[in-house]
């Protein structure tokens, strides 16, 4: 087989062998962002810096009692996209007045009462934390918002609580003045958003699209570290999705481009399992047959040429023109209608009763099977990759009348939710005790920073390492704001002047934000550094209170990484067993006979959860994450199989003797909690009598819908067989098993 490497199994002089991914994108030099910024961090900078000292000085024009709330909502809203930061503004809002009425509610139920004030406070915070463990993104902020929103307004009214009221609406005047500045100053640095957010969200499909493809090449030509492109691949696509909905929000609300893409991705997963599925048929089935060795290298070909042509928009027709020529091809050659594949079906050899069948001729059939199963995958394949691309070129541009939608199904959590409401309670409990014993002036603000750290955290999935950057973001935060309160303020006559010391301290901010590596202590140095600064109209220096307010804020947040550390502690190693046994529990469930499978579910939960399985990378050895990956995307793939398996039961075309040993199939795919042999041993016997049947039957659709059976069978038995550590959710997964399988360059 000339080009290829699908018969050979050994990669061709033009394909080189893929590498291993890194776990973590390579480290920038030591303050290269201070050097050397990026132009969109020095962007970002200058327009919320501008931004935060707009919305200082309206706040003193309008004789507002604590301006550094304006400045602290510019940088909490501050994204690096403008669809970030609209939608995080916009539910910010929503959470600041969910959170104004909750406290209006809770201090007139307890005015004089803190025994009972407090633990309703800590109550809410806790539902708030744990309820926005169900929702993503900026939704999930709004809930944590109300949250600690409502500890801050009833914590500055505590003192007088007939004052409530307006308190409430003093914060709300401030979140609202903060949102209205960031928003003002990102439409002046805005320029063609619209278009330039169509124009990035091509390209990431377009990379989604390149990667799968390229991914497709190494699985079907067998190469070593496929699966490690497999990994990169599921990466990108958890990127992209994350980032669709902030796009839709600067593309506006008139088309469904964001469904389309959403769609898009959902095919690019559904691929990147059928090229898994496809690399397992190939290790068990003998693929040495003329007419599916020149297709391959047609089909590898057109792979290979397919990041040159899809970034020309005018080529789609011709790509989809291009895939459909394959898709007749495998669907000619899957068909069991070919003269040579019928004739020794219906003419028997003298001597022989009709179905009985020489060496040879068994072999015969067993080999024009293979082949039919072969152009069924390859088909398949073809299938979802056209799909992807119709998607995506629909996501490219506004289609009039056109009313599509499309949502992927992400991870919920349940005891997840339990333990982020538990911690934040916890927080407020504590925190609140401390104040009550030592009777601290500032007690209250204690609390309230510790609320809002908490609440910020409390949906992490591994709130330790966030809420440590975050304290020494509050430490760097409080030694700037000692330069300028001692050495520059005193110089301040007039807000002019003002602005142009703290302008630089928020600029500096602001790039170290635009940095990754940064980004966590950042947003702790912004958020804090205007509230430690005590801005007020008629400013008054006053040692004392500088120092046990900015004691209290740094002790607030070190208060919540002990929290974090020591109430119901975060473990990747059993937070990847927890999930490991919830993705088998839905497996099981997929064959129950009584439950009605939906692809996108599946694919969408556990596309999340692989999007987990490498954020919990963290000091895990590498080996064991990757085996652990393997085993999430065979899961994928089995599960897949499973629903495909479902749907052919029923169209209800396969006889009665064939359905017989698949329900078994599915039988014990339901069962199987532990050891997976037998069940891997039933689908190989279930694949033998399903071949049987096969060379028996005359029906030319019943022998297709046979031959698809057949192919879904294959993959289940294999990954079964080859997964089995990972598949057997009583005991936790070391990766042994699938370690090796990486390493020697299987799949």
């Amino acid at each position: 087989m000339s080009g290829s490497t699908i018969s050979s199994g050994q990669p061709t002089p033009d394909n080189t062998t893929t590498r291993p991914a890194p776990l973590r994108p390579r480290a920038r030099p030591f303050l290269s962002w201070l050097y050397a910024p990026s132009p969109s961090s020095v962007t970002f900078a200058l327009r919320n810096t501008i931004a935060a000292c707009l919305a200082v000085g309206i706040a003193f024009w309008m004789e507002l009692d604590d301006p550094a709330w304006a400045a602290m909502t510019v940088w909490a809203v501050a994204q690096t996209s403008r669809g970030e930061s609209q939608s995080k503004a916009k539910w910010r809002i929503v959470g600041t007045i969910s959170g104004a009425i909750a406290a209006i509610t809770i201090m007139a139920a307890a005015p004089q009462a803190p025994w009972m004030f407090f633990p309703m406070i800590a109550l809410w915070i806790g539902l708030c934390s744990g309820f926005a463990t169900f929702v993503s993104n900026f939704r999930s902020y709004a809930l944590v918002l109300a949250g600690y929103t409502c500890s801050i307004i009833c914590m500055g009214a505590a003192s007088n609580p007939d004052n409530v009221f307006m308190v409430a609406m003093s914060r709300g005047t401030y979140i609202v003045l903060g949102v209205l500045c960031e928003a003002f100053m990102g439409l002046i640095f805005a320029t063609s958003q619209e278009r330039h957010a169509r124009a990035q969200l091509r390209q990431k499909l377009e990379s989604a699209l390149v990667l799968v493809t390229t991914t497709l090449c190494s699985l079907l030509g067998e190469e070593r570290g496929a699966l490690n492109a497999a990994r990169r691949q599921f990466g990108t696509i958890l990127t992209i999705n994350d980032q669709i909905e902030f796009a839709e929000v600067e593309m506006g609300p008139h088309g469904h481009e964001g469904d389309h893409a959403r769609a898009a991705l959902a095919a690019v997963s559904a691929l990147l399992s059928r090229g898994f599925g496809m690399a397992m048929r190939l290790q068990v089935l003998n693929h040495n047959h003329p007419a599916f060795t020149k297709t391959a290298d047609e089909i590898l070909a057109f792979l290979k040429q397919f990041p040159q042509r899809l970034p020309d928009q005018n080529a789609v027709p011709a790509l989809l023109a291009d895939l459909q020529h394959f898709r007749d091809i495998c669907r000619l050659y899957a068909a069991p209608h070919r003269e040579s594949d019928v004739r020794s079906d219906l003419e028997p050899i003298p001597g022989l009763e009709p179905f009985d069948q020489t060496d040879e001729g068994q072999e015969m059939q067993e080999d024009r099977l293979d082949e039919r199963i072969l152009f069924v995958s390859l088909g398949e394949l073809l299938g979802d990759l056209e799909q992807a691309i119709k998607e995506y070129e629909a996501s490219t541009h506004r289609i009039k009348g056109d009313h599509f939608h499309f949502q992927l199904e992400t991870h919920r959590d349940t005891r997840e939710a339990v333990h982020n409401g538990l911690r934040g309670a916890c927080a407020v409990l504590i925190t609140a005790y401390i104040y009550e014993v030592t009777a601290w002036p500032n007690g209250l603000g204690f609390i309230a920073i510790t609320t809002l750290v908490c609440g910020l955290f409390a949906t992490k999935e591994n709130p330790v390492l966030g809420t440590t950057e975050f304290l020494k973001g509050a430490v760097a935060a409080c030694i700037v704001a000692w330069i300028l309160v001692f050495v520059l303020m005193p110089k301040v006559t007039t807000f002019e002047t003002l602005a142009l010391f703290l302008g630089p301290a928020m600029f500096l901010g602001g790039l170290a934000k635009g940095n990754p590596a940064t980004a966590g202590g950042s947003a702790a140095y912004g958020l804090l550094l205007p509230a430690m600064l005590g801005l007020e109209n008629h400013h008054v220096m006053n040692e004392i209170a500088f120092y046990n307010g900015n004691m209290a804020t740094v002790l607030a947040v070190a208060v919540s990484v002990i929290v974090f550390r020591s109430v119901l502690p975060f473990s990747s190693d059993a937070e990847r067993f927890r999930l490991r046994r919830i993705m088998l529990g839905e497996l099981q469930h997929l064959a129950h006979p009584g439950f009605t499978p939906r692809i996108s579910v599946w694919i969408g939960r556990n596309t999340d959860r692989f999007a987990r399985l490498i954020r919990h990378a963290g000091p895990t050895p590498a080996p064991l994450i990757e085996a652990c990956i393997l085993g999430t995307l065979a899961t994928l793939t089995l599960g897949l199989n499973v629903i495909r398996l479902r749907a052919l039961l029923d169209r209800e075309y396969l006889p009665e003797s064939a359905r017989r040993p698949i329900l078994l199939v599915l039988h014990y795919v339901e069962q199987s909690t532990k050891r997976h042999d037998k069940a891997a041993r039933i689908a190989e016997a279930a694949v033998r009598r399903l071949r049987v049947l096969d060379a028996q039957e005359t029906d030319l659709v019943t022998r297709l819908e046979l031959t698809r059976a057949i192919t879904y069978l294959v993959v289940i038995a294999y990954t079964m067989r080859t997964n089995e550590d990972f598949l057997d959710a009583s005991k936790p997964f070391r990766g042994e098993r699938n370690s090796r399988l990486l390493n020697s360059g299987q799949g």
